[in-house]
């Protein structure tokens, strides 16, 4: 099996809108995708993946050209696109391109947030699936378990996931600049965004220790507290939590100002000066800018959060590039492993046809030298080994060779044809 005979196909936010990749969404059981997919004809292995921003099948056939428009047909059935349509919204990888795309992927340089460590989980899941369907094999088995060594490697020699490039997670790492561990640290959460929801999300990650969420509505306050087994509490009692917490993160849709610097500055005595880390993610702002001249008061907004987004941008292309390089040379490496697997049956083949002529030889000449004594015997027995092993040295170097500008199915090929290895009997 050629490395030809693996292929990746699917859709992701780099080539299909979101209108489209709704249509291909999949529920999250696997089951039923990798059943249909096993028993495309000519599929040996498969594998289904499935996230909000990509549906990929990879998978090891028989006829890849075959099995490629088959397995389109699958993603689509259900969308009512033409096959046109199918075509302009998918890509096709295979061989190599197949192989460095799953490693693409794994090290998370494939995902609209490049360093993000989320992609590596839901591959593990989608491998784990498989498993339990007995839908992969020797080929995919190996390919799989290499890319998640791939993407531990550059997590370990790059900093691919070290620097935040979301609004939510930069205000995350100002707070951890600030307090140092959020361990024993409390939140409120004014208003029900998004991007508050998110850097909650983060924060909890980060072991914070308390949540509370403030909205003008109790009820959808009470519903996002829910979700962080937080605490619930009317947008009338802000202050008074404020005294308390050491995080606010503020993303209503009010029209004006929700606090102002007088009615912080007599909390901070209350607090006793304690630190009070202020993230302003509304548009328009919710706090008053004067926040910032508060002692122990340090108040940043989505203009300040963009400018650390954006510098910690280029590093992670930067650390992007690394990963690249460290990608290119683990395709390289697992298409010597694919070339391997091809040779061994080869070598195999070689050795137990040479040994079968020489064991058939060596007994009819025996029995017609039967005065031989059995040191002598013996004798013409390693003489045949050796001139056997001395013979099939230089076509085992040959195989073994690995010259870059060599094409080793040719040279399988040959060697295969040259000593009738796919002759029958």
């Amino acid at each position: 099996m050629s490395a030809e005979s693996i292929v990746i196909i699917g859709v992701n936010h780099k080539t299909a809108p979101v209108a489209v990749r709704e249509k291909l969404a999949f529920s999250g059981d696997c089951s039923g995708p990798l059943l249909t997919l096993i028993n495309i004809e000519g599929c040996r292995e498969c594998c289904f993946l499935s996230t909000c921003n990509r549906v990929e099948v990879i998978l090891v056939a028989d006829d890849p050209a075959v099995a490629a428009v088959a397995v389109r047909g699958f993603l689509f059935a259900r969308s009512g696109l033409a096959d046109v349509e199918a075509q302009q919204y998918s890509y096709l990888y295979q061989g190599q391109e197949a192989v460095a795309h799953l490693y693409q992927v794994a090290t998370s340089l494939d995902s609209m947030v490049v360093g993000e460590p989320q992609i590596l989980g839901q591959l593990k899941q989608a491998y784990r699936e498989a498993m339990e369907h007995k839908t992969t094999g020797v080929i995919l088995n190996r390919l799989l378990h290499k890319s998640f060594s791939v993407a531990k490697r550059v997590r370990t020699e790059t900093n691919i996931g070290g620097s935040a490039v979301s609004i939510s997670y930069a205000a995350v790492e100002l707070a951890k600049k600030i307090f140092g561990s959020l361990r024993d640290k409390s939140v409120l959460l004014v208003g029900a965004g998004e991007m508050a929801e998110l850097a909650a999300e983060h924060l909890l990650r980060q072991g914070i220790g308390r949540v509370i969420v403030a909205n003008r509505t109790l009820e959808r306050a009470a519903n996002l507290a829910r979700k962080f087994n937080g605490t619930a509490v009317g947008l009338a009692e802000l202050t008074t939590q404020l005294a308390e917490v050491d995080i606010l993160i503020s993303s209503t849709g009010a029209t004006d100002l929700i606090l102002r610097k007088d009615e912080v500055k007599p909390l901070m005595r209350q607090r006793k000066n304690r630190p009070l880390f202020l993230i302003d993610i509304a548009v328009p702002r919710d706090l008053d800018p004067e926040l910032n001249e508060l002692d122990n008061v340090y108040l940043y907004d989505i203009d300040d959060l963009k400018n650390v987004v954006d510098a910690n941008k280029g590093e992670r292309e930067k650390e992007a590039l690394r990963a690249e390089d460290i990608v290119a040379v683990e395709v390289v490496k697992f298409g010597q492993w694919l070339d391997g697997m091809e040779l061994a049956p080869t070598i195999t083949a070689l050795r137990q046809k040479a040994n079968a002529i020489r064991e058939a030889e060596v007994t009819k000449t025996l029995s017609a030298m039967k005065s031989l004594s059995e040191g002598e015997r013996r004798s013409v027995e390693m003489l045949a080994n050796a001139i056997v092993n001395k013979l099939l040295h230089e076509p085992m170097v040959f195989l073994k060779n690995n010259d870059p500008n060599d094409n080793p199915q040719l040279k399988l090929d040959f060697v295969r044809q040259l000593f009738g290895l796919d002759r029958e009997a």
